[in-house]
């Protein structure tokens, strides 16, 4: 899920949630239509000249959008963006390892812009507005786009490293989406508990009809192949749109997707565990093992215990009190997302929250935006074994069954990635005991374009080994799948 590793601000204690901030879904059609009607905003002239390939950009129009820009770069990947201004290295800080290459030689428009949203979490361009998006259309285009949703609560450019460039380097024309809010405190956002994590699935959904609309005007037909990827919270929104809107896709790669059920597993009924027992653990003496067997039990495996100082200094505990915040505010009162790091036995302490107990309207409004295993198209669903922060048997194992319960298993190929964790740069603190994910999402992404194109069909599900004695530089490019 991959918050940011910080506490949300201070605010003035509620109960009730505020009044829900508009989405495009809850305007009128009247104010729908003005919106469309208002001119956009173009940058000024760049690179290029009248007859270039960035001649066309300010005749670009993303449907629905409140505000645009268009610029003409000499390189869309972070090779050039971040000099440019067109990334936010601090939107991908800590996903991917730090000797990830960087592809270069992708020239093309970059459009950055807004859909109608009054919540105001992302400050990114100094717009202080949600609902961001960054659309890029390479010169040189291989007829595809892939859209993505950002991992955590982070923006728009989160997915930069670990996504976009590679497929950017290999021709693809590619949109993410903030997902309509974005920091520790997004739970704010939204009237009813769920609101804001729903809104994550409607935002992908408008940015992949708008995308589909703007790479047809700029290459004057539409793509013919529409691919969903994602991380953590991006995985999450792949299941779900290939639940949900197959209409739009061709296929999916599940990155660690995060899993919502109403009757569980799904985060809140694991991360109190981790928080109730690993003080316990950390503590040594004679309860020492027994907290490490419940944290076994809770899955979180054996082996793993090298990453729980971690897990539970940056992630466990934030992570539990902001997501629970969100689907369950009644839990702790007037108090916002609880107290953090609170020990056991403290009033409405999240280490002791109990999911099964809670009211019934809790497990409606995780329901809201629950997944159900009915996939419409191909996905390849990856996670990797040493996962703490979603625990591979209460996540991915999970889905997969309920894929295969569904009557999809046909469309469905499940690769657990041996040593592979939740964030892919502890693997430069573990060099020896991890291996990065991104070469193996980049495997099962073109083991889908095989089997979409019908020149090979993705091996049966299993778990990928990691060679033994490999050498860290060589696991950063490499991950067969066999």
């Amino acid at each position: 899920m991959l918050p940011r590793p910080t506490s949300p601000p201070a605010r003035p204690a509620r109960h009730a949630r505020p009044a829900r901030r508009t989405t495009l879904g809850a305007l009128s059609l009247a104010a729908v239509c003005s919106l469309l009607a208002t001119p956009v905003t173009a940058a000024p002239a760049g690179p290029g000249t009248p007859d270039g390939p960035c001649a066309g950009r300010a005749r670009l129009h993303v449907p629905g959008a409140a505000h645009q820009q268009a610029d003409c770069l000499d390189e869309l990947t972070t090779a050039g963006t971040v000099s440019s201004g067109h990334t936010d290295p601090a939107d991908y800080a800590g996903l991917t390892p730090a000797g990830l290459p960087t592809p270069s030689g992708v020239p093309g428009i970059q459009i950055d812009g807004y859909f109608p949203d009054t919540s105001t979490t992302n400050t990114d361009h100094g717009w202080h507005h949600d609902s961001q998006f960054v659309i890029r259309l390479p010169d040189h285009w291989n007829g595809g786009l892939v859209v993505t949703g950002t991992p955590g609560n982070r923006e728009q450019y989160a997915n930069d490293r670990a996504i976009a460039d590679w497929v950017l380097a290999r021709g693809y024309a590619y949109a993410a989406t903030d997902k309509g809010n974005t920091g520790p405190a997004f739970f704010r956002d939204g009237r009813r508990p769920g609101d804001a994590i729903a809104e994550w699935n409607t935002r992908l959904t408008q940015l992949t009809r708008a995308a589909r609309a703007v790479v047809t005007q700029r290459y004057h037909r539409p793509p013919a192949r529409t691919l969903a990827t994602g991380l953590s919270n991006g995985g999450y929104l792949v299941r779900w749109q290939l639940e949900n809107h197959p209409e739009l896709y061709d296929g999916g790669v599940d990155w660690e997707g995060t899993l919502w059920r109403a009757d569980g597993p799904n985060p809140l009924t694991s991360l109190p565990t981790a928080l109730r027992h690993y003080p316990v653990y950390a503590a040594g003496g004679p309860r020492a093992a027994e907290a490490a067997s419940a944290l076994h039990r809770a899955g979180f495996p054996p082996g793993s215990e090298f990453l729980w100082p971690y897990h539970h200094q940056v992630y466990w505990d934030l992570t539990q009190r902001i997501y629970r915040e969100e689907l369950d505010p009644d839990y702790d009162g007037a108090t916002e997302a609880g107290t953090p790091f609170c020990a056991s036995g403290t009033p409405a302490c999240d280490a002791d929250y109990a999911y099964p107990d809670r009211p019934a309207a809790v497990h409606r409004a995780v329901g809201r935006i629950a997944l159900t295993g009915r996939i419409g198209k191909p996905l390849i669903t990856l996670q990797g074994t040493l996962d703490v922060l979603l625990p591979i048997s209460e996540d991915s194992d999970v889905y997969a069954r309920m894929v295969h319960r569904a009557g999809r298993g046909s469309l469905l190929r499940y690769y657990r990635i041996e040593d592979g964790t939740h964030t892919d740069s502890l693997t430069d603190a573990f060099p020896g005991r991890l291996r990065p994910m991104v070469p193996c999402h980049r495997s099962a992404f073109t083991a889908l374009e095989r089997w979409l194109a019908g020149t090979a069909r993705p091996p049966e599900d299993h778990t990928v080994v990691r060679p033994a004695g490999a050498d860290p530089a060589a696991l950063l490019t490499s991950c067969p799948l066999g």
